[in-house]
């Protein structure tokens, strides 16, 4: 008995002390915000230098529902863990950002906590955030506090336990997150450090183009080395290897001609990444853009792995494959899968057709694939959704079609996968 009281008693205390020590990894070095501080004054610079930030930054993408206000919060956000809702960023004082500060604003973007000092889930990404300069937050609060004030509640995100505890998000942040700051690299060009700020801080591109663990934090090892996304089944393919999605070889104006306009020579934007250039990338600055691409082209390179041992499909298959081919598909992409021009993309030798995840070609086909519509493609053409028209069996022997055809050396498409993805995103 004594022994049981004495493990119990010495259980406690790790306990305490290990709670101790994730709360100092948590709040050291965090703003006190009982100190108050020099307004900053909102001038139309400042408001509009925000309003460019929250372009860059996508923020109108997760927190204005559809149908709804700008900036007023409501969208669900699907997770692992649960849905989260985008909260209210407007000027309200009961709902939105009424009562912040600047610094408090500063902290939820450097930190992860909110004005109340609850730990914020990080399906908000401050871990891109805390990259940010103190500068640039200030600005993109005084062009929030610009807007029209929209009394909406905040929804409640309905995640399960124990990921909606505060303890169960220190521990998480005490693994996975540490504050910091950007700090050029003074062997890089200004450009390439503009971009380099850009792409891993506002642009929170690791959000999506780097694998998650269980846990949903980014691998750090391998930054923007490919992901699936969460509960989308969208693929978010390497930027760091030329099988898949790095422009290290492509000429730098068809790299920001793909984030201005969502089409490219070598590049098509589709599925989540023609949002992100319908909403973010088309309204930057060709420099920005530049410095983007400077960065993203520097990256370093992941060797190619091995491709995939190709099996011949059967012969069914592969007649089936052909005739959907050419019934559904060459009109627009060519007999010979060459396309046209920058309407509608060749077939072969496009690596988003012959990548390992077969996920987005599924995806295309399934819903069908838009470009996004910008100033300069103002009108895409698109591909239209088979989800009605072919079966399961159909989709896979097509695509496994596409894949070996016209010098393509791709693995086979099975029907498994394609009913796995159909299942995955019926509404």
């Amino acid at each position: 008995m004594k022994r049981l009281s004495q493990f119990l008693t010495a259980l406690v205390l790790l306990l305490a002390a290990a709670g101790a020590l994730v709360w100092w990894l948590n709040v050291r070095g965090e703003p006190d915000l009982s100190v108050a501080e020099p307004a900053v004054p909102a001038t139309p610079e400042l408001i509009a230098r925000g309003a460019y930030l929250a372009k860059a930054g996508n923020c109108a993408a997760c927190h204005t529902a559809r149908g709804g206000e700008p900036f007023a919060g409501g969208t669900p956000i699907p997770t692992p863990f649960g849905t989260v809702y985008g909260s209210n960023l407007t000027p309200d004082p009961e709902h939105g950002l009424g009562q912040w500060s600047a610094a408090a604003f500063w902290r939820a973007m450097h930190h992860g906590r909110s004005r109340d000092g609850r730990l914020l889930v990080p399906a908000f990404p401050y871990t891109s955030f805390t990259e940010v300069t103190r500068e640039d937050s200030d600005a993109l609060f005084a062009f929030l506090r610009s807007q029209p004030a929209v009394a909406e509640p905040n929804r409640a995100h309905e995640l399960r336990f124990p990921y909606n505890q505060q303890a169960a998000l220190a521990v998480w942040r005490a693994l996975y997150f540490r504050p910091g700051a950007y700090r050029p690299d003074e062997a890089q060009t200004a450009e390439w450090n503009r971009g380099a700020y850009l792409v891993r801080g506002l642009g929170h591109c690791a959000a999506c183009h780097t694998t998650r663990n269980a846990w949903g934090a980014s691998s750090e090892r391998l930054p923007l080395s490919g992901g699936l996304i969460p509960m989308q089944n969208w693929y978010a393919p390497a930027l760091t290897a030329e099988s898949e999605a790095s422009v290290a070889g492509w000429p730098v104006d068809e790299a920001v001609a793909l984030l201005r306009n969502g089409v490219a020579p070598r590049g098509w934007a589709a599925g989540p990444m023609a949002e992100v250039v319908l909403r973010s990338t088309q309204h930057l600055t060709s420099e920005d853009l530049r410095a983007m691409a400077v960065y993203l082209q520097a990256l370093p390179q992941q060797p190619a792995p091995p491709p995939p041992a190709r099996v011949a499909p059967s012969a069914e298959t592969a007649t089936l494959g052909r005739q959907r081919y050419e019934q559904h598909c060459a009109q627009c992409h060519g007999e010979r899968g060459e396309g046209a021009g920058l309407a509608y993309p060749p077939l072969a030798g496009n690596r988003a057709v012959t990548m390992a995840s077969t996920a987005n070609l599924i995806q295309v086909v399934l819903h069908g694939g838009f470009t996004p519509a910008t100033a300069g493609n103002p009108r895409p053409y698109g591909m239209p959704p088979f989800v009605l028209t072919l079966n399961d069996r159909e989709i896979a022997a097509v695509l496994t079609y596409v894949r070996g055809a016209w010098g393509n050396q791709a693995a086979s498409v099975s029907e498994f996968d394609v009913s796995r993805l159909r299942a995955s995103t019926q509404r």
